[in-house]
């Protein structure tokens, strides 16, 4: 019983060491791992490592659900290395949406700056909360649950999205099913789909078989 205890003890003291003789750990880009990215040198760290401008204008839109997301993840914004943050800016046309989708491990909190949307998560008891949110209201998503956003008004949409990852994963459930090559009649099976509209919804997301 005392070895597991010793290790968190020594786990603990190690971050803490960590902490204070390191302020930052500014990413490396040039140099990533299975762990994510490695440290700069002190000497190579500016305080441009610490500034994303991207976030003044939206990404390209995305016509098949007329959305656009503008990232301030890590490879946009070195500084966030190691501090388990990050932000992005999020638009949505007249009947744009973001599909059902999850980040396996980020908690994801957003504001809505303008415009309306429509918002909700399915926990896993398969309870869905889901809310119609204006300018000013902020909205959590826990993290692994699938959830989705849709432009519920009549104007575009602007707002803000942070995310407890500095590179927030993210999983597609229409792509995670219709964008690869699982076999139609495995998907029938495990989606009570018919092939023709698996077939249909693999010509467009991409997939085959």
């Amino acid at each position: 019983m005392i070895l597991p205890i010793l290790f968190i003890i020594l786990s603990f003291q190690s971050c803490s060491s960590y902490a204070l003789v390191q302020d930052f750990c500014v990413a490396d880009t040039s140099s990533a791992g299975p762990g994510g990215f490695n440290c700069k040198k002190p000497a190579d760290v500016t305080v441009a490592d610490f500034v994303f401008s991207g976030l003044a204008t939206p990404a390209n839109y995305t016509k098949l659900v007329k959305a656009s997301f503008t990232p301030a993840f890590v490879d946009q914004l070195p500084g966030l290395n190691g501090l388990g943050v990050s932000i992005a800016r999020f638009d949505l046309e007249v009947g744009g949406f973001f599909p059902m989708h999850s980040h396996p491990q980020a908690t994801e909190v957003f504001v809505v700056t303008s415009g309306a949307v429509n918002a909700g998560f399915i926990s896993s008891a398969n309870v869905v909360y889901s809310q119609n949110l204006k300018a000013g209201d902020v909205f959590v998503v826990p993290p692994g649950l699938l959830h989705y956003v849709i432009n519920a008004g009549q104007t575009p949409v602007l707002g803000y999205v942070t995310f407890s990852s500095q590179k927030p994963g993210i999983q597609l459930m229409d792509s995670a099913l219709f964008g690869n090559g699982l076999p139609t009649d495995v998907l029938a099976k495990a989606t009570f789909l018919d092939a023709d509209q698996i077939k249909k919804l693999k010509g467009v997301f991409g997939g085959t078989n």
